[in-house]
């Protein structure tokens, strides 16, 4: 992912300013440049589009994709979904949180991992389930995700 550059930012939302629905496209481009949608491209979106900061800042955070800050080189996504709950996800998570010394969306000090939590990844007969970095993972318990984790570190 590129650095913040002010001037790139406004390349992109230049770039996309006359496209239908502007804003998820624009949000989309600076997300796919800088990792995250930067807290300073909000006010250049917004005068843009002539929207006020608030209604950018609430775009970002309504969307669960976009993200106003960098995340860790890998994500991990726990289901929490009433499947994966019956399965024993809640042990599963505590495990995890323990493992990565993390609480939910916070991401490692050295940007290893991102932690989070999401509700069904449609994996519920295999239940429990998560997903890391894209990849979803089924019949979890605690040795497995153990595993899971060390490969991912080997990475």
């Amino acid at each position: 992912m590129a650095s913040w550059s002010k001037d790139r930012a406004a390349e992109l939302i230049a770039a996309h300013r006359d496209d239908d629905g502007a804003a998820l496209p624009i949000l989309h481009a600076l997300q796919a440049e800088f990792g995250h949608v930067p807290p300073e491209a909000v006010p250049m979106v917004a005068a843009a589009l002539n929207l006020s900061r608030a209604e950018v800042h609430g775009i970002v955070t309504f969307y669960h994709d976009f993200h106003d800050a960098p995340r860790g080189d890998h994500v991990l996504k726990l289901c929490g979904a009433e499947a994966c709950q019956a399965m024993g996800a809640e042990r599963l998570a505590e495990a995890a949180k323990k493992q990565l010394q993390l609480g939910w969306g916070e991401t490692a000090p050295d940007h290893s991992v991102t932690l989070e939590r999401v509700f069904c990844l449609g994996l519920c007969a295999c239940a429990p389930a998560a997903m890391l970095d894209g990849k979803v993972h089924g019949a979890l318990d605690e040795p497995k995700l153990a595993a899971l984790l060390a490969r991912m570190r080997a990475k």
